[in-house]
C-alpha cells in the first residue's frame, strides 16, 4: 500500500481473504507440531526486550513455546515492501504471547478468531466517520500505529513494534497494547463493541459471575475516569502529565489496552500509579507471584 492511502481500502480485502483460507489452515496444523525455534533466533530477540529478558529461565521456555504455536497458527503479511522475516515474526509472537503466558497453550484459543498480522513499515492512514450530539457526521483521517478488530487481522507499524528505547519505562508497547484489544473482544458477538471487560475465569477473585464483573468494571471505569481528569488537567493547565500513557483517557476500551502494556513491560511503576489494577490483573493473567501458580 503506498504511503498515505487510507486503510479502510485495502483491509477489508485481506481480512475476507484470510477467513474464506481458514479451512485448510485448520487442517495443516493437525498434520504434526510446530517446527521448533532456532537458539540463535530465540536468544536474538528475547535479549533485544527488557521485559522478556527480566523473565526466568522457565518463563522464557514456556513463551518459546507459546511462540511455535502462535507462528504456525498465524500468517503475517508485509505491507509497503515490509519483508517478513523470521527475527521480525518471532519478535511480534513473543510480545503477543507474553499475556499468556501463565495460561500455558490453551490461552492460545484466546487468538483463536483470527488468523492474518499485517505489519507497516511505518504509521498509515484511516478515514474516520463521527456524529456528533448534534447529529452533524464530521469525516477526517486519522494516523494509526495499530489497529485490532473482530475477525482480524491484527494491524502492526514495525517502528512502533520492534521497540524503541524507553519504551519499557514509560509503560508502552504496542503489540501487547493491539492484542489485549483481541483479548476483550474475544467471547463478545461481531456486533458487540470491546469495553475494557473480557470474558473473566469461574470464581474470578472469589466472586460471583456478575459480581465479578461488576466489580472490574467498577474499579477500571473509575481508574480512567481519574486518569481521564489528569491528562486534562496537564493539557488544560499545565498540571504535572501523568505517567501512563495519555491516549488512555480516549475511553476504558482504550484505558484496559494502555494499562495492560504498561502492566507487562513495567508493572511496578503502574502499580504505583493506579494499585488497585494490580489485583484485577493479577487474577486475570495469573501472576505467579500473587496467585501462587507453578509457572507452566
Amino acid at each position: 500500500m503506498p504511503p498515505g492511502t487510507p486503510l479502510n481500502r485495502w483491509w477489508p480485502r485481506w481480512r475476507r481473504r484470510w477467513q474464506r483460507q481458514a479451512w485448510w489452515r485448520a487442517l495443516l496444523r493437525r498434520w504434526g507440531p510446530p517446527p521448533p525455534i532456532p537458539d540463535g533466533l530465540w536468544h536474538h530477540v528475547w535479549r533485544q526486550y527488557p521485559f522478556l529478558a527480566a523473565l526466568t529461565e522457565a518463563e522464557r521456555e514456556t513463551l518459546r513455546r507459546l511462540c511455535q504455536h502462535f507462528l504456525a497458527r498465524k500468517e503475517f503479511h508485509g505491507a509497503q515492501g515490509l519483508r517478513i522475516t523470521d527475527a521480525l515474526a518471532l519478535a511480534v509472537a513473543a510480545q503477543a504471547c507474553l499475556p499468556l503466558l501463565h495460561w500455558g497453550l490453551p490461552g492460545l484459543k484466546w487468538y483463536g478468531d483470527f488468523v492474518g498480522i499485517v505489519v507497516h513499515p511505518d504509521e498509515v492512514l484511516a478515514r474516520r466517520t463521527v456524529t456528533d450530539a448534534a447529529g452533524v457526521v464530521h469525516h477526517y483521517t486519522e494516523a494509526l500505529a495499530g489497529e485490532a478488530m473482530h475477525g482480524g487481522p491484527v494491524m502492526l507499524t514495525w517502528t512502533h513494534a520492534r521497540g524503541q528505547p524507553g519504551a519499557s519505562q514509560a509503560g508502552h508497547n504496542l503489540v501487547i497494547h493491539e492484542f489485549v484489544h483481541q483479548l476483550d473482544l474475544r467471547h463478545k458477538r461481531h456486533d458487540e463493541a470491546a469495553d475494557g471487560c473480557p470474558r473473566l475465569p469461574p470464581g474470578f477473585l472469589g466472586l460471583a459471575p456478575a459480581q465479578a464483573r461488576r466489580h472490574w468494571r467498577d474499579t477500571l471505569y473509575a481508574a480512567h475516569a481519574r486518569h481521564r481528569q489528569a491528562v486534562e488537567l496537564a493539557e488544560r493547565f499545565g498540571a504535572p502529565r501523568p505517567w501512563l500513557d495519555a491516549y488512555g483517557a480516549e475511553s476504558p476500551v482504550e484505558f484496559f489496552a494502555v494499562a495492560c502494556e504498561a502492566y507487562f513491560v513495567n508493572r511496578p511503576r503502574l502499580g504505583e500509579a493506579f494499585p488497585e489494577l494490580l489485583p484485577l490483573f493479577d487474577a486475570f493473567f495469573r501472576h505467579p507471584a500473587v496467585n501462587g501458580a507453578a509457572t507452566p
